[in-house]
This record gives C-alpha cells, sequence and structure tokens, in this order.
C-alpha cells in the first residue's frame, strides 16, 4: 500500500470518528420556553399535562388545536344568522374601540356558543386572540365557564381590544434590569419569592427569569377580581376576576408550569395549587394551538384536498396544464435549410493569377513579388530589420547567421539584384530565381 493511500486511510478513520463522536455526544439542554404538552425539555408542560386529571378530578382532560373562536362556536368560518343580531354588549373599558370593532362583536354574539360544559386552559408566554375570539371568551365565561391563562403578554390578532382592555388589566415586568437567562441559578440570593394568599401557604422561590412579570388592576376592575398569590412586595401574579356567572384566572407566571419547576420539590405545588383554584369534576381543554398550530394537514390545498370533486378538478386543471405545454413546447417555425459553408478556392485564384502572368510572357512582377517576400522571410527568421543586400557586412552576417557558404549567398543576392534591375524576366530566369530562394531556406533550416 502507498503512502497515499495510508494518508487517505487515516483521513477516512479520522472523520469516522467525528461523526461518531458528534452523533453519541450528549445533547445540550433546551431551555426554549415552548410551553407545550408534548415537550419534555425544562420549560414544556409534558409533566403538568400528564398530573392534570388528578389537579382537577377528572378524567375528561382534551387537548384542542383549533382557534378559540372554532373551539366555542364550532363553526369554522364567521356568519351572520338572521340578519342583524340582538341582545349585544360591550365591553365598558372597550368602549373607546367600540365602533371599530361594532361589525366583528355583533357577528360573534350572534352565534350560539357550543353546548359542552367545560374549562378552558391557556399556558403561553403571550396570550394572542382577536377581537371575535375575545368577545367568544367574555360571553364563554359569562354564560358559567371558567377560564385559566396563564402568560406574560395579551397580544392582538387584528385591530380591537385586547382581553386585558376588556377585563380591565395589565401585566409588566417586575424589573427590567436583569438579563433574561432561563437557565436558572440555585441559590437564593437574586432569586423571587412567591406566596398564596392563603393561612399556611408556603414560599415558592423561583429565578428572576421565571416569575419577571406581575398583574395588575385597573381602578375601575378592583372590585370584579380577587389578588389569590403575589411576591413578597404584594405584587399580584394570579388573579381572579369575575365575569357575568365564570370566573377568569389570570397567572403572569406562565414558565413556573413548566417541567423543570413542577419537578422542583419546593416549587411544584405552585403550578398546582394555581389549577386547583379551578371547579372539580369539570371537564377541561388544554390549548395547543397557539404553540403548535393547527392538527392535521395545513396546507395551502387542504380545503381542495377534502372535496372529491375539487381535487379531481384539481388534478384535471394540473394534466390539461401539462399538455398544454407539452403541445406548445413544438417548433412552430419553418425547418431553418442546411447552409453549406464555402468553398476555398485561394489555390484557384492563384493559378488564375499565375497564368494570367504567365500570358503575358513578362515574369518580372513575379520575380519582384518573390524577392518582396524572401526579404520579409530574412527579417522574420534571421531578425534582421532592414536588409540591405548591397552592404557587405549583411551578407556575411546572413551567412553566418544561415549556415549558407558565403558564394551562395553571393549569387543568391546576384539573381534578386538582376531580378529587380532587368527590363524582362524569362521563364528560365524566373525558375533559377525560384529555386535558388528555396535551395537557401532549406540549407538555413
Amino acid at each position: 500500500m502507498t503512502t497515499f493511500r495510508w494518508y487517505l486511510v487515516g483521513l477516512v478513520l479520522l472523520f469516522g470518528a467525528y461523526v461518531a463522536l458528534e452523533y453519541y455526544r450528549p445533547k445540550p439542554l433546551d431551555w426554549s420556553p415552548s410551553l407545550s404538552s408534548k415537550d419534555k425539555i425544562p420549560y414544556g408542560t409534558f409533566v403538568l399535562f400528564d398530573a392534570l386529571p388528578q389537579v382537577l378530578g377528572t378524567d375528561s382532560v382534551a387537548s384542542v388545536r383549533q382557534p378559540i373562536y372554532n373551539q366555542l362556536l364550532g363553526s369554522e368560518e364567521p356568519r351572520l344568522q338572521g340578519g342583524r343580531p340582538a341582545n349585544v354588549t360591550f365591553d365598558n373599558d372597550s368602549a373607546d374601540t367600540a365602533n371599530d370593532q361594532a361589525a366583528a362583536a355583533l357577528e360573534a354574539a350572534a352565534l350560539p356558543l357550543t353546548n359542552t360544559q367545560a374549562q378552558y386552559i391557556f399556558i403561553n408566554q403571550e396570550f394572542t386572540a382577536s377581537s371575535l375570539e375575545t368577545n367568544a371568551l367574555l360571553r364563554f365565561v359569562a354564560q358559567g365557564h371558567t377560564v385559566f391563562i396563564a402568560a406574560e403578554s395579551f397580544e392582538r390578532t387584528s385591530r380591537g381590544p385586547t382581553l386585558a382592555d376588556s377585563l380591565g388589566f395589565r401585566t409588566y415586568p417586575a424589573d427590567s434590569s436583569f438579563t433574561r437567562m432561563l437557565a436558572p441559578g440555585v441559590g437564593r440570593a437574586d432569586s423571587v419569592a412567591l406566596h398564596l394568599l392563603r393561612p399556611g401557604s408556603p414560599i415558592f422561590w423561583f429565578s428572576p427569569a421565571a416569575a419577571s412579570y406581575r398583574l395588575a388592576l385597573t381602578a375601575r376592575r378592583a372590585h370584579r377580581g380577587a389578588t389569590l398569590a403575589a411576591d413578597k412586595q404584594g405584587r399580584p401574579v394570579l388573579l381572579r376576576l369575575d365575569h357575568g356567572r365564570g370566573h377568569f384566572y389570570l397567572c403572569s407566571v406562565p414558565l413556573a408550569f413548566g417541567n423543570y419547576w413542577v419537578l422542583r420539590p419546593r416549587t411544584a405545588d405552585f403550578a398546582f395549587a394555581a389549577l386547583s383554584c379551578l371547579p372539580a369534576g369539570h371537564p377541561a381543554w388544554w390549548d395547543e394551538y397557539q404553540k403548535q398550530g393547527r392538527a392535521g394537514e395545513q396546507s395551502l390545498l387542504r380545503v381542495v384536498m377534502a372535496h372529491p370533486a375539487l381535487r379531481t378538478a384539481y388534478y384535471l386543471l394540473l394534466l390539461t396544464g401539462l399538455l398544454f405545454v407539452l403541445v406548445e413546447a413544438r417548433r412552430r417555425q419553418r425547418i431553418i435549410p442546411t447552409i453549406k459553408p464555402l468553398p476555398n478556392t485561394t489555390l484557384l485564384f492563384t493559378r488564375t493569377v499565375a497564368g494570367l502572368y504567365q500570358q503575358g510572357r513578362n515574369h518580372a512582377r513575379i520575380a519582384e513579388k518573390k524577392t518582396a517576400l524572401f526579404l520579409d522571410y530574412l527579417r522574420t527568421r534571421f531578425h534582421e530589420p532592414a536588409p540591405n543586400l548591397a552592404d557587405e557586412d549583411f551578407r556575411e552576417r546572413l551567412s553566418q547567421k544561415s549556415g549558407v557558404a558565403r558564394p551562395r549567398v553571393d549569387e543568391l543576392v546576384r539573381l534578386i539584384n538582376f531580378a529587380r534591375t532587368a527590363p524582362a524576366v524569362t521563364d528560365r530566369e524566373l525558375l533559377i530565381l525560384s529555386r535558388a530562394i528555396q535551395d537557401f531556406k532549406h540549407e538555413s533550416r
């Protein structure tokens, strides 16, 4: 085996060792806050979702993978029933935007809510809802149901009031000076203490990143809510807001429901105690739509593929388009004829011109051109910029460069001078000159 092959084998072994090392190397811990029920990472909610039936005292816990509007109203598209809906109410805090959202709110209020009795649970970093979904949630709770939302911020997906605007609360960061590191430390020096407002409640220690937001009620809503948990300074992190015959439970520390904090003995009871405020024995909906999206096929053609007629029409359209491309791809212009290249008539032209010279019986012009070509040969072959046949030094130098004897060079010069000065050149004289030039070229090679 050659040295090159040994090097090649060594490189292959090194590459294989590197691949094996990367494959079997322990994967770094993922601290991204997904809060999804299928994730077992530190900030997934697999443990909490698995224990939820025991916490709520019910075996009916369903994971929801569709928007709030579809879940509560059981409809894919908003529509009006029986013309203009009646019995529509607006929240007082959203009066400044009620005119802009009147049509949407009236439309949502006209649709009947689903008859399923359940409590809705949202564990997200950001809770997003459109004006239609916000109105549906308000009606759902007003009829006596319960909604639990753990989120750090409440955003809108369309123009209109958010759920925070409608219920009269807000979330705000407790301290914006720290750098958010989701991998928590162990010590309590920089930890945040949370406790439930009930007798004998222990103190739960969280990292500042996990419990960085607080809740605040507006003045007009203060009498409609109750603080269930707060930090050491008394700032709420868990609220109950009454709405109609039902309740909203709002928590500003959603990361406390992650696997990391639920599995820690000193913080696990916070998530379970917060969810234990919900009515026991009622079916529960666990929202996964805002974290994983819809379940099933999500392509742009899902509606077309769901109906046999539309699916057949789509395939026929593709087939027709393919046939059109194949038919139109043919050449539609006339066949381009093959044009033969012009023949090389240089030799014929030369023979014709030579014949004209020969008919005149005077070869002085031909002799003059042959001597001119010979002088050009001397310039290019022997690097003589200005050949002077009358110069003795030039003839001696030409004899030395070409290797031709000096008498032969003198004879060739005599013939050239004769051809230049003679009034007429016969066939024999032209032939002698041509042979002398050819012999010189042959000997000089």
